[in-house]
């Protein structure tokens, strides 16, 4: 049994850290807090950066960092102004001595970085004015700042709409613009109806509100906290991935229960650490960010890269909303982990800057690790997993009102989305090849399309172990026993009619790639990779493959919605009598065709089999289920819950 030490606003940094001699910052107890420690936190609001200084030694010998019990506690990155000065109509400025920002300074730290499309002239800032806890927007002048206008979002920036989207005038108009010298920072923003001397206004000065410095401090937890308004940086995978809350390249760290919102980029990061390159695209240009990831990818491997060392991370039941480029993002760090129950929402849709590393979840090479069970909701992509996503799964998560629900990138597999709803119209971007879908409810179309320009690495089963490189051919996915609704965006394919042509097993695709065969590489990129497509049911105009066994064809709209009612999220489906009806033998993973390009089984992280024998709402099916993710549904309308916050 460890030391137990106790922090409160009524404390001293002096005292012994007991219950009845608190300490008063976080910071003092995670100097000395040790394997076998725990750290509980009183009620109140502390603006600090906590970097832990040690980690635990193994899953039960933990540093343990936690909210008292019944105890609201807040860990912010930001600190308060409260001495405005009005300057012209409804602007105020603020001027702030430099010595409050340390060494960061936000407002005139600029979001940069490898993968940042726009904007490319007028940088948007790391730094945010909170009134009352409201973001502003950074204007792009101080002009505008005088005579604030509605923001037209151009089309790149909307994320698939196609048409142009106009933020709500009640959220662009307040706007801030900062000018920085040497010895102070001068704020200037537009309060409008509001005297900022009279409400809560804030401005973020931390990069984090709990982060360590250092690498490899392992097995610590994190629960039961609010964290907000950090100044995090745009992380794309080959930079250093700050995040609000973030791990910084260890092993076994358990965040749960927390309420994570207001980073400027991104919320929790399992990422990647700095040595293995930071930028080096943008800040060099010597090669393409393509080359400086991959690199990053053999680096990491040479400081240690592996199960025993990095990753296996657990984070669950958090609710995390109102951050700038993701949720949760991680590049190898958030390897062999397990993501579950959270709620995450409203990610990358302020928009004041676009780029390739947005999502709800945004995991490059996340090997082995199983995602399930969470709600993602209103992001620009709920969820987009990147690279060396070989062995992940996907289940039983709920995705409504995103403009994209998911996206998977130039990996080989293999990998399973089974059990999910997704309702978007835009439902998934796949560049990938080695999928499993099975007992899905999708209420959309599908991008599919190769990467053959960018070979990616695959890896020995269940290991870091890196095997070869190859380019994304695409198809070699088993698409089976799910519900594919159809829709109205007329240039699109609903269900799974985009492969037709494509050969149905192993043996048809060598015999094509042989058929008048030249060269090496050549003869396999004329042909089309296998698919595996069975017992899908297509209603409302969708289509299915052309050489499927055992299709249904229902032209019933199931007028698919999903409804939150306090704590719970219920699915609202309308099913005919033919498919609820239609029962097809329950799937066993190793029924699968392995995946070609790793010749990997498809199986859990620990080489089991998976019988995908449970619905999304835990049912356990015998030998036959439904099509779709939730097997106890009736003709007629179906009021399901599907989700429930903690």
């Amino acid at each position: 049994m460890g030391r137990v030490f106790h922090v409160s606003k009524k404390g001293k940094d002096t005292n012994c850290g007991s219950a009845e001699a608190p300490f008063l910052t976080i910071q003092k107890a995670a100097d000395i807090a040790a394997a076998g420690d725990r750290v509980v936190v009183h009620e109140g609001e502390y603006r600090e950066w906590v970097k832990p200084r040690n980690g635990g030694l193994h899953e039960n010998m933990r540093v343990i960092y936690e909210a008292a019990e019944g105890e609201h506690v807040v860990i912010k990155g930001s600190e308060i102004v409260d001495k405005w000065e009005h300057d012209k109509g409804t602007v105020w400025k603020a001027v702030v001595d430099n010595s409050i920002f340390g060494d960061f300074n936000p407002f005139s730290t600029e979001i940069f970085g490898d993968w940042l499309v726009s904007p490319r002239e007028n940088r948007v800032h790391a730094g945010d004015v909170y009134l009352n806890g409201k973001s502003f927007y950074e204007a792009k002048s101080l002009e505008e700042v005088y005579d604030p206008k509605k923001r037209l979002i151009s089309e790149h920036e909307t994320w698939g709409n196609y048409e142009e989207a106009l933020l709500e005038p009640e959220l662009s108009i307040y706007q801030w613009r900062a000018v920085v010298e040497d010895e102070t920072t001068t704020i200037y923003a537009n309060f409008h109806e509001y005297n900022p001397n009279n409400e809560l206004v804030e401005i973020n000065v931390r990069q984090s509100c709990f982060f360590p410095e250092a690498t490899g401090l392992n097995y610590i937890t994190v629960r039961g906290f609010e964290m907000a308004q950090a100044a995090s940086l745009w992380a794309p995978p080959t930079a250093f991935q700050t995040g609000l809350l973030g791990v910084n390249w260890s092993k076994g760290w358990i965040i749960e229960d927390n309420i994570i919102h207001d980073a400027k980029c991104s919320g929790i990061s399992l990422g990647k650490e700095a040595s293995t390159g930071d930028n080096d695209c943008t800040k060099y240009g010597r090669k393409p960010g393509y080359q400086y990831q991959m690199e990053a990818v053999f680096k990491a491997r040479l400081i240690g890269w592996q199960k025993e060392k990095v990753g296996s991370h657990i984070v669950r039941n958090n609710v995390i909303y109102d951050c700038g480029q993701t949720g949760i993002v991680g590049h190898m760090g958030s390897a062999f982990s397990e993501i579950y129950g959270n709620e995450i929402y409203n990610i990358s849709v302020k928009r004041e800057y676009y780029g390739h590393e947005l999502g709800g979840i945004k995991f490059h090479a996340a090997v082995d690790t199983y995602i399930h069970h969470n709600y993602f909701h209103n992001c620009s992509l709920g969820m987009w997993l990147d690279w060396q996503a070989q062995g992940i799964r996907v289940s039983s998560n709920i995705f409504d009102k995103n403009n994209r629900d998911f996206m998977i990138e130039v990996t080989h597999g293999p990998y399973i989305v089974d059990n999910n709803v997704f309702t978007a119209n835009f439902m998934w971007v796949n560049a990938a090849d080695g999928g499993a879908y099975i007992n899905n409810l999708c209420g959309g179309y599908m991008s599919q399309y190769k990467v053959l320009d960018r070979p990616t690495p695959y890896h020995l089963p269940h290991s870091t172990e890196l095997l070869g490189m190859l380019g994304t051919y695409g198809g070699d996915d088993r698409y089976m026993n799910n519900i594919y609704v159809g829709g109205n965006h007329p240039k699109e394919i609903y269900g799974t009619a985009r492969f037709n042509g494509s050969p149905t097993s192993m043996e048809e695709y060598i015999a094509n790639s042989q058929e008048g065969a030249w060269g090496d590489v050549e003869k396999y990129v004329k042909c089309k990779t296998p698919v595996y497509v069975a017992d899908n049911v297509y209603m409302a105009g969708a289509e299915g493959f052309d050489r499927e066994a055992n299709p249904l064809y229902c032209e019933a709209n199931p007028e698919i919605s999903i409804e939150t009612v306090g704590k719970e999220v219920y699915l609202n489906v309308t099913l005919p009598e033919e498919v609820v009806a239609k029962r097809t033998k329950v799937i066993n993973s190793h029924d699968l065709p392995m995946a070609r390009v790793p010749k990997q089984c498809f199986e859990d992280a620990d080489g089991k089999n998976i019988v995908f024998d449970t619905d999304l709402c835990g049912n356990k099916c015998e030998d036959t289920r439904m099509a779709g993710p939730i097997d106890t549904l009736k003709a007629g309308k179906n009021r399901a819950l599907v989700w429930t916050r903690k």
